[in-house]
């Protein structure tokens, strides 16, 4: 029997396997939900670690025996979605009596979907944001994502469109859970 996945705060010195892990997972994961340009353009422009959750330490990874099988957070800042290459501008903090706190970035390897892992990091996510003060959390979730949001009690509030280089346009999907 395999050693249990362990869940930890992420570091500085974790970014470049989270990076290759979302490439991994950008691409292989939205086969049947993304085309494949789709997949490469959201990969590409927008997927990737936002180092202030790390800084934050609001960001996670689950390991087993060394590696790395998926990361993912929360935060307390305004940005809703995408990485470092993503991001214009500050990002401020957020009211937790007024505002919702955000679910980023969950990514699992592709060798090991449907275990638990998002589950897993989506508990542990919840449980910080509401020791935080938070009342709801919302998302920008991926097509591919859907599912395992809906199935931890999200609801969607708005389908919205990112358009990408190349004109190249990706549905998402905007959605809130109530945590408090």
């Amino acid at each position: 029997m395999p050693n249990p996945p362990k869940l930890r705060p992420a570091t500085k010195a974790d970014i470049p396997a989270m990076e290759m892990l979302i490439r991994r997972s950008g691409i292989e994961l939205s086969k049947g939900f993304y085309t494949d340009e789709q997949a490469a353009a959201i990969t590409r422009h927008v997927f990737g670690v936002d180092t202030q959750l790390v800084e934050d330490r609001t960001y996670f990874v689950i390991e087993r025996d060394g590696g790395m099988l998926a990361c993912g957070g929360w935060s307390k800042r305004a940005t809703l979605f995408g990485g470092d290459q993503h991001k214009s501008g500050p990002d401020p903090l957020l009211d937790p009596a007024t505002q919702a706190a955000r679910i980023r970035a969950f990514f699992v390897d592709p060798s090991v979907p449907r275990q638990g892992l998002g589950r897993m990091l989506m508990e542990h996510c919840e449980r910080e944001a509401a020791a935080e003060g938070f009342l709801t959390i919302e998302l920008a979730a991926t097509m591919p994502g859907v599912p395992l949001y809906r199935a931890c009690g999200f609801e969607g509030i708005e389908d919205i469109s990112l358009t990408l280089p190349e004109n190249i346009t990706v549905p998402l999907s905007r959605m809130r859970k109530r945590i408090g």
